[in-house]
C-alpha cells in the first residue's frame, strides 16, 4: 500500500518502515515482539529487526506530515554534528541559497520544514531571520479573521440529556463548517491536514472494510480504532464534498462491524467483545460520530440500524457494566484514573450523545447521567497535578485522547464541560513537550497497543480552552497531527513559535512522577537532551517498569540511552499485578536489570519505593524566536534524587543525578551508593560499543558519529563491559519466553559492595571543533550551577 504525505507524495510502507518510535502516536510504539497466533503479528502490526531505542514499527495509516518531504536520517557531519554553543556559526556560515529557501518555505507560514523519517520529529530550517518567528498568541492582528465565529447555541441551565437542535452536534457543529473552507485556504496546515485527511480517506475507500481479528490481550482494539478513524475520515469527507460517495463507504463499513456484511464479525451476542471494553467504546464513538456527521444524509431505515447496533453491542454493556456490580467488564469504573476510564466513558459519551432525542429505549440518558459523573472522579484525575500522565508517557495518548474527545462532545452539544477542564489538563501538554526528546519520547513503562485514532491532537482543544497557544504551535508540525478533529479543535488565529520564551528545563516533581527534562535546544535534532526519573514503582495501572533512576540521552541526531518498551502483552501474568511478588516483573523488559539504572545484587527494586528529589536547578535559559539556539557560556541544569528505599536493607544509601557539563555539550551521570552487596551501572543502547583496554572508556557509534562514555575518578578500578539484553541464567524463569533484543547492548560497570562514587561522563565527539573537558568530582550534595565549571 502507497501512503502519502501531506502533499500528496508518495511513500512506500516498506520505505517507510522505521525501527524507532519516533512520538508518532500513528505508529505503534511497542517494542514488544508480541506473538498471535499461529506465528504472525496481530493485523496491523509489523516486526522489524529494531527494538526501542529503536523500536519495531510498521506504517499504520497516513503519515500526517505537515510539511514538503519526509527526509532520511543520514546527515552531512556539518549538519548532524555541530555542538550546541557552535549552531549559531553554522547557521551563519550556511550557504546563501540554502538559507533563502528556507526563507521563502517559512514565507509559506509552515515552520518545519520536512520530517525526519526515523524518528518522524519536525526538522526545522536553521536560520537566524527571526521576522516570521513571533511570540505565540491567538488572534493576533495579522490572523484576527482566522478566529472561529462564535456558537450561537447556549443553554441556560447545561444539562448532560439536553441538545443542542441542529446537527452535527458533536465536536464540530455547523457554524465551523460553514467558515471551514475559508480557514484551509487562508493557513497552509488546515490546507496540508485537509489533504492528508482526503488522501487517507481514499486510500481506505479503496481497501476492503476493518477485518475482524481477536488479538488476545487487546481484543479486537486495533479493528475498533481503525473503524473509528474510517468513520471520522468518510464523514469529514462527505461534508466537505457532499459527495455520497463516501456516506456509501461509511455505510459499508457501518454494516461490517455489524455482522451484516459478507464476512463474519464476532460472536453475535458480542460482536463489538465487552471483556476488552475499549473495544466496545471505540466502537461506540465511531458510531456516534458516524451517525450524527451524517445525520442528514442517513435515511430513516439506515438511522434505526445504526441506533439499534450502537445500542445492542455498545450502550447496552455501557448500562450493564454501570449497573451490575458483579460484571467484570465494568472493572474500569472504579479507582481508575488511567486511559480505560477516559476512553471507556468518552466512547459512550459520544455514541449516547449522537443519538439523544432519537433513542425510545432511553439508554442514552440513562448513561449520560452515568458517564459524566465518572469520568470527573477518575480520567479528571489521569494527568498528576505537575501535569504527567500516571501510566507512561505514551498512554498518555489514549488518555488525552478520550477526555478530549468527551469534553469537546458535550460542550458543543450540551453547552457545558461540567468541570471537566481542571488545572493538570492546563500543565498536560507541557509534560507531553518536555517528554518529548529531540528524537523521541522519554518513554518509560509499556508504551501501549497501536494507537490509530489516538494521537496528541488534544492539544489543539486544550489550547483553545486553556488559553495556551504555545502547545497548539508545538502540535501543528508534529507528524499526526493531520486529523479530522484538528480541523475543528485548531484556531488558525494562533501564530508565533513555540519555543519563543520557553525554558529549556523543567522539574515534574509530583510524588508518582518525579522526572526531570533537560536540553540545549527546542529546533535541532543534533542538539542533546537528558531525562532521568526517580518516582513510584506503583501506582502507575501495572504499565510501569522497575526503574527508580532511570534515564535516557539524546545528541547528534541519535538516542544513545534508551527504552525496551513494552513486554508482550499477551504474555502469561504479563498485567497480573504490581506487587512485589508478580511474574510480570520476571521479564526482562519491566525488571531493573532491563532498565538504565543501579541493579544491586542482581535483584528487583522494591515495588513500595518512595524517592525524593533532592535538588534542582537550572541557569533558566530560554530560547528565543530564533530556531538557532547558541547556548550561553555557563549554562547548565542538574538535578538529583535520594532512590534508596528502591532498594532493600542491604543498601542504606542510593542517590542518582545528573547534569549538563561544557554548556550543554556534555552530560554528567553520577550516583553515590553504599551497600553490602555487588552492583552493577547498567545503560542499552542500539550503538555499536568498543571498550578501550583500560576498560575506563567505552567508545558508541551510530552511523558515523560517536560518543565517548567514560569512568571518572575517584571511582578507581570501575571498569566496563558488555553484554547483550538477555537475562541472567540465575534469574526467575518468567512463565513466557522474553522477546529478544535484537541489536542492543547493554554498557555494564561492575562494582564490589561498599560505598561508591561512580561518575559516567558522556562526550559527544562534535565535528566543530569544541572540545570535551573533565569536571572536577564534587559530591551530589555540593552540586551548584557553577560546581563543575572547569
Amino acid at each position: 500500500m502507497a501512503y502519502h504525505d501531506a502533499n500528496n507524495q508518495n511513500f512506500s510502507s516498506q520505505n517507510l518502515n522505521s525501527p524507532y518510535a519516533a512520538g508518532d502516536p500513528y505508529y505503534n510504539q511497542s517494542s514488544g515482539f508480541i506473538t498471535p497466533p499461529n506465528g504472525e503479528k496481530s493485523k496491523g502490526k509489523g516486526v522489524s529487526k529494531w527494538i526501542k531505542i529503536g523500536i519495531p514499527l510498521a506504517i499504520l495509516v497516513i503519515v500526517g506530515v505537515v510539511v514538503g518531504a519526509v527526509v532520511g536520517t543520514k546527515k552531512s557531519k556539518d549538519s548532524s554534528s555541530s555542538s550546541p554553543a557552535a549552531q549559531s556559526a553554522a547557521a551563519a556560515s550556511s550557504s546563501s541559497a540554502s538559507v533563502n529557501s528556507a526563507l521563502e518555505e517559512l514565507a509559506t507560514g509552515k515552520f518545519a520544514m520536512a520530517t525526519n523519517s526515523l524518528y518522524m520529529v519536525p526538522l526545522y530550517p536553521q536560520v537566524t531571520d527571526t521576522t516570521v518567528f513571533t511570540t505565540p498568541t491567538f488572534a493576533s492582528s495579522a490572523k484576527a479573521s482566522l478566529t472561529w465565529p462564535s456558537d450561537t447555541f447556549s443553554a441556560a441551565t447545561p444539562a448532560a440529556t439536553s441538545v443542542r437542535s441542529d446537527r452535527p452536534r458533536l465536536i464540530a457543529p455547523q457554524y465551523k463548517w460553514d467558515v471551514l473552507t475559508d480557514h484551509i485556504a487562508a493557513d497552509p496546515y488546515l490546507s496540508y491536514w485537509n489533504e492528508t485527511i482526503f488522501g487517507n480517506a481514499t486510500d481506505w475507500y479503496n481497501d476492503e472494510p476493518v477485518v475482524y481479528f481477536f488479538d488476545g490481550g487487546n481484543g479486537i482494539l486495533d479493528i475498533a480504532r481503525q473503524f473509528k478513524q474510517r468513520a471520522k475520515a468518510f464523514s469529514y469527507a462527505y461534508r466537505m464534498t457532499n459527495d455520497t460517495k463516501w456516506a456509501d463507504r461509511l455505510w459499508v463499513e457501518i454494516q461490517n462491524v455489524a455482522g451484516n456484511y459478507t464476512t463474519s464479525f464476532g460472536p453475535d451476542y458480542d460482536r463489538w467483545d465487552s471483556n476488552h471494553f475499549l473495544d466496545t467504546a471505540e466502537f461506540s464513538a465511531g458510531y456516534g460520530i458516524a451517525y450524527d456527521w451524517l445525520y442528514d444524509v442517513w435515511t430513516d431505515d439506515q438511522k434505526a440500524a445504526i441506533r439499534f447496533t450502537l445500542i445492542e453491542y455498545g450502550l447496552s454493556f455501557g448500562l450493564q457494566a454501570y449497573n451490575n456490580a458483579s460484571s467484570y467488564i465494568g472493572w474500569w469504573k472504579t479507582n481508575t484514573t488511567g486511559n480505560w476510564n477516559c476512553v471507556c466513558n468518552g466512547g459512550l459519551t459520544l455514541g449516547s450523545l449522537a443519538i439523544l432525542g432519537d433513542d425510545d429505549t432511553g439508554s442514552a440518558s440513562q448513561l449520560l447521567a452515568l458517564t459524566v459523573p465518572n469520568a470527573l472522579e477518575n480520567c479528571a484525575a489521569g494527568p498528576t497535578s505537575d501535569g504527567t500522565w500516571s501510566e507512561t508517557q505514551d498512554y498518555w495518548y489514549f488518555g488525552t485522547t478520550g477526555y478530549a474527545e468527551m469534553t469537546s462532545a458535550l460542550i458543543t452539544a450540551t453547552g457545558s464541560d461540567y468541570g471537566m477542564l481542571n488545572d493538570a489538563y492546563t500543565l498536560t501538554g507541557y509534560s507531553h513537550m518536555y517528554g518529548q526528546g529531540l528524537t523521541q519520547l522519554f518513554a518509560v513503562g509499556d508504551t501501549g497497543p497501536n494507537k490509530f485514532s489516538s494521537t496528541a491532537n488534544g492539544l489543539f482543544f486544550f489550547a483553545s480552552e486553556f488559553n495556551e497557544p504555545t502547545i497548539a504551535l508545538y502540535q501543528r508540525d508534529q507528524s499526526d497531527a493531520a486529523d479530522p478533529w484538528s480541523m475543528f479543535w485548531y484556531d488558525a488565529s494562533v501564530q508565533g513559535a513555540f519555543w519563543d520564551g520557553l525554558p529549556l528545563d523543567r522539574n515534574f516533581d509530583n510524588e508518582i512522577d518525579q522526572w526531570v527534562s533537560m536540553r540545549s535546544t527546542w529546533t535541532d535534532i543534533n542538539g542533546t537532551y537528558i531525562g532521568m526519573k526517580a518516582g513510584m514503582n506503583q501506582g502507575r495501572q501495572t504499565h510501569n517498569d522497575l526503574d527508580c533512576g532511570d534515564f535516557v540521552l539524546d545528541a547528534m541526531g541519535h538516542r544513545w540511552a534508551g527504552e525496551l518498551g513494552d513486554g508482550n502483552y499477551n504474555a502469561l501474568d504479563y498485567f497480573s499485578n504490581d506487587t512485589q511478588s508478580s511474574a510480570r516483573w520476571y521479564y526482562y523488559r519491566k525488571m531493573t536489570e532491563g532498565q538504565n539504572t543501579i541493579l544491586v545484587n542482581k535483584s528487583n527494586q522494591n515495588v513500595l519505593a518512595r524517592p525524593t528529589i533532592l535538588g534542582y536547578d537550572t541557569t533558566n535559559d530560554t530560547q528565543g524566536s530564533s530556531t538557532v539556539y547558541e547556548v550561553a557560556s555557563g549554562s547548565t541544569a542538574y538535578w538529583y534524587a535520594d532512590i534508596t528505599s528502591a532498594y532493600f536493607t542491604d543498601t542504606s544509601s542510593a542517590k542518582r543525578g545528573v547534569r549538563f557539563i561544557n554548556n550543554r555539550t556534555q552530560m554528567l551521570v553520577q550516583d553515590e551508593i553504599t551497600t553490602t552487596s555487588p552492583f552493577q551501572w547498567r545503560m542499552h543502547t542500539n550503538a555499536t560499543v568498543s571498550v578501550s583496554s583500560d576498560g575506563t572508556k567505552a567508545t558508541l557509534t551510530i552511523d558515523g558519529d560517536e560518543m565517548i562514555v567514560s569512568i571518572l575518578s575517584p571511582s578507581s578500578g570501575a571498569t566496563f563491559t558488555t553484554s547483550a539484553a538477555v537475562r541472567f541464567d540465575t534469574d526467575p524463569i518468567p512463565p513466557e519466553a522474553d522477546q529478544p533484543n535484537p541489536g542492543v547492548t547493554v554498557l555494564i560497570i561492575e562494582m564490589d559492595a561498599g560505598t561508591a562514587n561512580l561518575q559516567v561522563l558522556f562526550s559527544p565527539q562534535w565535528n566543530d571543533g569544541t572540545s570535551s573537558v573533565t569536571p572536577p568530582s564534587v559530591d551530589l550534595a555540593n552540586w551548584s550551577l557553577t560546581s563543575h565549571n572547569t
